[in-house]
């Protein structure tokens, strides 16, 4: 059973169209919703339940991030398809391009796909390691990467901490992490899947007040 890989995305390019013009939102809102907006990042929620399907679509270079086990047929403009597979807790980073998926597992598909907005990657560079904070690499790409973290249970960044990356940060499972961000009030419980924006030089305030450590992925946006 194969995994997903780029070559899948990227063979959708050499198709002509509009760029973009079929948005998942507008032709499948049932399956797709977006969770986060910004003019760094779209963030959408994909729900597939088994034998679910879509129709075509269009998505710029973006990450997904399974939360669950995926086996997805992708149909590409030419007629072309494919099987392939995601485990749960995993990470792909997929350029631009066009397909019809369908979910050919006996289980339904849950996933967050992030897709990267600037006309042309940027150039922060992305940190080996951060304090406090165990890291895995799953997924990395021209724009970004998305590491799987575990905070230790002392893991503190002060306040007025900044970064000069963007960053998505996804829960991946029930947690106490206090984020306070910008000197708005510090979100402080957390749930599979809850996703938060920190955005570059903003300065924030991050805890683990769980007393244990906490899971989630960072999606870092050079």
């Amino acid at each position: 059973m194969k995994r997903w890989t780029p070559l899948l995305f990227s063979a959708a390019l050499v198709v002509p169209a509009p760029a973009f013009a079929q948005d998942p939102v507008k032709v499948d809102g049932g399956h797709y919703n977006v969770v986060l907006d910004n003019p760094s990042v779209r963030v959408l929620k994909v729900d597939h339940p088994a034998g679910g399907k879509s129709p075509m679509h269009d998505h710029p270079d973006a990450i997904i991030v399974a939360l669950s086990a995926a086996k997805v047929r992708f149909t590409l403009p030419d007629g072309k398809s494919e099987e392939s597979s995601l485990a749960n807790d995993s990470a792909m980073y997929t350029p631009a391009g066009k397909h019809s998926p369908a979910n050919i597992g006996t289980s339904a598909v849950s996933a967050l796909v992030i897709e990267f907005k600037g006309a042309a990657p940027g150039k922060a560079a992305l940190p080996a390691a951060r304090a406090g904070l165990a890291t895995k690499v799953l997924a990395e790409g021209p724009r970004g990467s998305a590491s799987r973290t575990t905070a230790a249970p002392t893991f503190h960044e002060p306040a007025g901490s900044t970064h000069d990356f963007d960053q998505v940060v996804i829960a991946l499972g029930p947690m106490q992490m206090s984020l306070a961000i910008d000197g708005k009030p510090a979100r402080t419980s957390w749930v599979r899947g809850d996703v938060a924006f920190i955005g570059r030089g903003v300065p924030h305030e991050a805890k683990n007040t769980s007393g244990k450590p906490a899971d989630f992925i960072i999606i870092a946006v050079k």
